[in-house]
């Protein structure tokens, strides 16, 4: 069986994913300051001579809040995020010299005017703190890296402390001379870019990029890239800027939304009204974007509400003090000017309407087609779901009610035209997450009662008909439908502890007790077939965390028991020493180093590149594999591994167990455990069958977070590789 070809959003450097990551990270230099932008927007709002409360003494606040606290916010975030502490020391001071390097430039501009020409305006470096913050952060960690362990001992803290002072220095004094004119001309394009297009009426033309940008999650590169800068640039002059209204406008979604719960059907009808209620109080705009993929269409209703919408706005020349963030109602009219309440409720409420017609139009022409589909249990919402968080590269907490809908009234409302006799865990390439969760059935079926059930894992692109159940993560499902459509397919969140499980036991169990009608006849009056023994469990795990079976181009071998095994000599020296075994003392450590989600790849992949286990090369297959779907199994851990396509990098099978004392936010969800994954020849499966035998108990998890050294950790995991 060839294998399938990667989809796009699998294949390296494909412009979305690339455009997705810098927008997520330029957002994650803004999102953490949006309260020092409220609260400037709120001082504004009350204390300049046209505020609510004009004060002079207080409105002194507002120009220098805005000109040099916010970029310098800025600045720090984006370099901790590249060096944490250190980086965001050295960027703040950097930052500091494109600022005034941008004024003194200005003054001298201004300088040479004739009496009486208008003169250049201050420009507030938002833009130069998103790119000089984690610039001078990254010289900085490059520099350190230059004398890491070759300076004498008792002299760590003299070089530290001067390097980064004397690279800060130098940053600055290139942020003045070389970044501060860059800058003030990239503004000057943007603004005159922007004035152009108002002054044209032609505004409303930006939706045709916004808005399918952000159903796509594309739209953090223009919102905090440059709606957020000159937004911000536009209301230290006027007092308010419309740019802040093109992206956070709820009124494009929430027509769709009402449109879903009039004229829908199924599930999306029946969640709509809840979507309706997140997206436009609570401001989670993502909520309503797997609505828009169910239907592409529907793309042209928000698109011409957000037009609607900003169209609006010009008429009224109304517009925010400050980002409304998240983009809530009560956002909204917190931040809008005090001439403004008309125009932008006004834009909220035609811009929903407009919307919710196109929309309507929509749904009802696909009316006829979306009850059939809904009739034969075709989950359009579950996928539309999936794309969404696939889309976004994470999952998503504001759909898992919509997925946890689709998915569970698939398992409780499926039809089973067949005895169930195998179930198969699907990931992309069946080496890891699957065999896990595969671990994690086995033992509920065989606690069941339900032990003669096949339970095994494959890389979908090995997927064929024998099949009976097929469990896949969110995003994978569309994939392993397409390949199996006969099959019943159940959607989980993580592989490691989904309520699903039990969903999928209970039916297997009711039908082998006669009480469900579902299957068919002649299906029932079949012999049956004989029943796949499962494999033997190994002598530390629990019964049923025996080993699993490898993919289909690979079986492995009869698995035997270790207690069938003789303990001969050479077996006890390799349990003394690690030789030959999965997982070894010296690839066990208790206090990893990274930080984040990517570092933490990283140690793992170099890690089992150190134990010989894998080529250099298996560390990008890795990311490859991450930027398809997390590797997040629940219960604090994670376990990345590389693509089916990097077999060839593989060279024996070998785990790398790393733990973490501050969790690590991966993808929204917090891991303390990272477990890297090398699988020759399945070599590694029966060891990760005990370690999710491990993880699937609470009591367990506690342990090896309270052990106290990476001794304790490997003395409670040794039992694995026996």
């Amino acid at each position: 069986m060839t294998a399938a070809t990667p989809t796009a959003s699998e294949q390296k450097g494909g412009a979305r994913v690339a455009i997705q990551k810098f927008g997520t990270f330029l957002s994650g230099m803004i999102m953490p300051n949006i309260p020092a932008l409220i609260a400037w927007g709120i001082i504004t709002a009350f204390f300049i001579p046209v505020g609510w409360t004009p004060n002079e003494g207080l409105a002194e606040l507002v120009g220098p809040t805005i000109h040099y606290l916010l970029p310098l916010l800025i600045a720090n975030t984006g370099g901790r995020m590249v060096y944490d502490a250190r980086g965001g020391v050295v960027a703040t001071v950097a930052t500091m010299g494109v600022i005034v390097g941008s004024d003194h430039l200005i003054n001298q501009f201004n300088a040479t005017l004739p009496e009486g020409a208008a003169e250049l305006g201050t420009v507030h470096m938002f833009i130069g703190a998103m790119i000089m913050g984690p610039l001078a952060a990254w010289v900085m960690k490059q520099l350190d890296k230059l004398w890491d362990g070759k300076v004498k001992a008792g002299f760590e803290m003299l070089v530290n402390m001067f390097s980064a002072g004397i690279a800060a220095f130098g940053l600055a004094i290139a942020g003045f001379y070389l970044l501060a004119p860059v800058i003030n001309w990239i503004m000057d394009v943007l603004g005159n870019a922007v004035e152009w297009l108002i002054n044209n009426h032609l505004l409303p033309l930006v939706s045709l990029i916004i808005e399918p940008a952000k159903v796509f999650f594309l739209n953090n590169a223009i919102n905090h890239g440059v709606l957020t800068p000159l937004g911000t640039q536009m209301s230290s002059v006027d007092g308010k800027s419309i740019l802040y209204l093109l992206e956070a406008n709820p009124g494009p979604g929430l027509g769709v939304l009402l449109a879903f719960t009039i004229f829908g059907v199924g599930v999306a009808r029946a969640t709509a009204p809840g979507a309706a209620i997140i997206h436009f109080f609570g401001g989670i705009h993502e909520i309503y974007f797997p609505y828009v993929l169910m239907k592409p269409a529907l793309l042209l209703a928000v698109i011409l509400g957000g037009a609607t919408g900003v169209t609006t706005n010009m008429l009224f020349d109304s517009g925010l003090r400050a980002p409304a963030a998240p983009g809530s109602i009560i956002a909204i009219i917190a931040q809008t000017a005090q001439d403004s309440y008309l125009g932008v409720i006004l834009s909220v409420v035609l811009s929903a309407t407009v919307s919710f017609l196109v929309a309507a139009v929509i749904i009802r022409a696909s009316r006829k087609a979306d009850l059939a589909a809904a009739e034969a249990g075709d989950d359009a919402l579950a996928a539309a779901v999936a794309k969404t968080e696939e889309n976004k590269g994470k999952k998503s907490d504001a759909l898992a009610g919509l997925a946890g809908a689709g998915a569970g009234a698939g398992v409780a409302a499926a039809t089973l035209t067949k005895p169930v006799q195998k179930v198969i865990f699907a990931c992309d390439a069946g080496m890891g997450s699957s065999a896990m969760g595969a671990s994690v059935m086995r033992n509920k079926m065989k606690a069941a009662g339900l032990g003669d059930i096949t339970v095994n894992n494959l890389a979908i692109a090995n997927l064929d008909d024998s099949a009976d159940i097929i469990i896949t993560q969110n995003e994978l499902t569309p994939r392993a439908k397409g390949r199996v459509p006969g099959a019943m397919h159940v959607s989980v969140d993580n592989f490691m502890n989904s309520p699903r499980y039990d969903e999928v036991v209970e039916l297997v169990r009711a039908q082998r007790a006669g009480e469900l009608d579902e299957v068919a006849p002649e299906a029932e009056a079949a012999p049956n077939a004989a029943p796949v023994a499962a494999p033997v469990a190994t002598a530390g795990a629990a019964a049923g965390a025996g080993a699993v079976a490898a993919t289909a181009a690979e079986p492995a071998a009869e698995p035997v028991a270790a207690a069938e095994a003789p303990a001969t000599e050479a077996a006890v020296t390799e349990a003394q020493t690690g030789e030959g075994q999965v997982l070894t003392p010296d690839r066990v450590i208790a206090n990893g180093k990274a930080t984040n989600k990517e570092d933490a790849i990283r140690e793992a992949g170099e890690m089992l590149v150190a134990a010989g286990a894998v080529t250099p090369d298996y560390i990008d297959a890795m990311f490859d594999r991450e930027a398809t779907v997390s590797t997040y199994m629940g219960n604090y851990i994670a376990i990345p591994h590389g693509t089916n396509e990097a077999k060839a990098s593989v060279l024996d099978s070998a785990l790398a167990f790393i733990r973490y004392e501050n969790p690590i936010d991966w993808d929204g969800n917090e891991v303390r455990f990272v477990v890297g994954i090398a699988g020759k020849d399945g070599g590694h499966l029966e060891i990760l069958s005990a370690i999710a035998t491990i993880f699937a108990n609470q009591e367990n998890v506690d342990r090896l977070i309270a052990a106290p050294d990476a001794a304790a950790l490997y003395a409670e995991l040794e039992g694995v590789n026996k």
